[in-house]
Parts: C-alpha cells; structure tokens; sequence
C-alpha cells in the first residue's frame, strides 16, 4: 500500500508540473562555406533568450522570428555586384522544437546577405 500512495503522490507531482516549453527549444549550427577559398566558418545560434558563438544573436534570433524559423527569405533590396564567388550557407537544429535543415548556394556573400539578413552575418 505505501508503493501505490508514493507512486499517486509523484504522479501528481508530475502532473502538475509546468511542460518545457518549445519556444525554449533553438539550437542552429550555421555554416557558411566558400568553395572556391577552400575556408568553411560555423558558428552556433541559440534563441529564447539567444546567445551561442553567434556575434549577433539577438538580431539573428529577431529576424528568425519574423519569418517563423526560415533562414532565408526575398531580396532585401540591396545593389550586389555580378561577381561570382559562390558562397553555400547552411543551417540544420531545431527551431522552437522544429527541425530545421537550410542549405542554398548564393553567387557572392552580398547576394547571401541580401536573402538572409544577420542570420549568417558572421
């Protein structure tokens, strides 16, 4: 009998506790590699509240919340040269409990800026 008392009492101690949130649940690893330079940089982006090695993470975090997670998003407007120097930006971890996996090749960094704002700005 004191086996079902102790396993009602923790049941409803259980119950009763707040669930993690999944808004809490972000994590991206962001990369950025230029393959004709040979170099690869990465960095991680944690939001709710942000933080990670990203430089700008409180902006970054914003600009994903505006657009529901997605990295990438229309051209901002900004004039980019024709240069062509690839840049492949990639991101993969959980948005707000949500997978997440990105992964395009833009022409030139200015090009990458333009479609995705702080985001991969590191």
């Amino acid at each position: 009998m004191p086996n079902l008392a102790t396993s009602v009492i923790v049941g409803a101690v259980v119950a009763l506790m707040p669930a993690a949130s999944p808004e809490s649940a972000t994590s991206l690893r962001l990369t950025l590699d230029h393959p004709d330079r040979g170099t690869s940089r990465s960095v991680t982006l944690r939001c709710d509240p942000p933080g990670g090695s990203h430089p700008g993470a409180a902006r970054a975090c914003s600009e994903l919340s505006g657009s529901g997670g997605e990295p990438g998003h229309g051209p901002d407007g900004r004039m980019c040269t024709a240069v062509h120097s690839p840049v492949v930006a990639r991101a993969a971890g959980r948005w707000r409990g949500k997978p997440v996996r990105f992964r395009v090749e833009y022409g030139n960094d200015c090009v990458m800026r333009s479609h995705t704002g702080s985001v991969f700005a590191f």
